[in-house]
């Protein structure tokens, strides 16, 4: 059993986010709702046959259990898990409709970070695999600007890898991503 068929197991398919082939090539749309403003989808097309994406904020927050006065309760809105014969990937992902602090969208991606690990230590324990989500690279992304139209998409990144929440790749005005771009490879 692969990794990606364990958290198929693992996560409520209410929590998935559905891949659908297009022009034979699987994509998905991320969709983010925001009470001041209309829902804004995002497709990310090109993604991998062994992919799951999860939508990691319809995760309740752990507040009853954490005083999350360091941010160890905030969480991005999507993660991308994906494996190829050359790659394994974990993107997370957080989407913005106005502009928050970087601060906080670093937050966001590194509660998605832990909340990743809780599910590999899961997949450990309860499905006894010692290798579960072993040697997987994370990318942190923040796509921003989403609901602003007609704009070319544009990527911003002030360090090499997208390899930390600290280091994140920024996308502006999103109408066309590519998998390969948010998982660390060229266009």
């Amino acid at each position: 059993m692969t990794d990606i068929d364990i958290l198929r197991k693992m996560i409520k398919d209410s929590a998935r986010v559905e891949i659908v082939v297009e022009n034979g090539k699987n994509q998905v749309t991320l969709i983010e709702s925001h009470p001041d403003a209309k829902e804004v989808k995002v497709p990310i097309y090109g993604l991998p046959e062994e992919t799951i994406v999860i939508k990691t904020d319809s995760f309740k927050s752990p507040d009853s259990l954490f005083k999350c006065e360091n941010g160890e309760c905030k969480r991005a809105d999507f993660v991308i898990i994906a494996e190829t014969n050359k790659k394994k990937v974990i993107i997370c992902i957080e989407m913005k409709v106005k502009k928050d602090s970087e601060k906080e969208i670093i937050q966001q991606l590194t509660g998605t970070q832990c909340l990743i690990m809780y599910c590999q230590a899961l997949g450990k324990t309860f499905w006894k695999e010692p290798d579960f989500l072993k040697d997987y690279v994370y990318r942190f992304v923040s796509i921003g600007n989403i609901s602003i139209a007609k704009r070319k998409t544009r990527f911003s990144r002030t360090m090499p890898k997208h390899d930390r929440p600290d280091k994140l790749l920024k996308v502006d005005w999103p109408h066309h991503i590519s998998f390969n771009i948010l998982a660390g490879g060229e266009s």
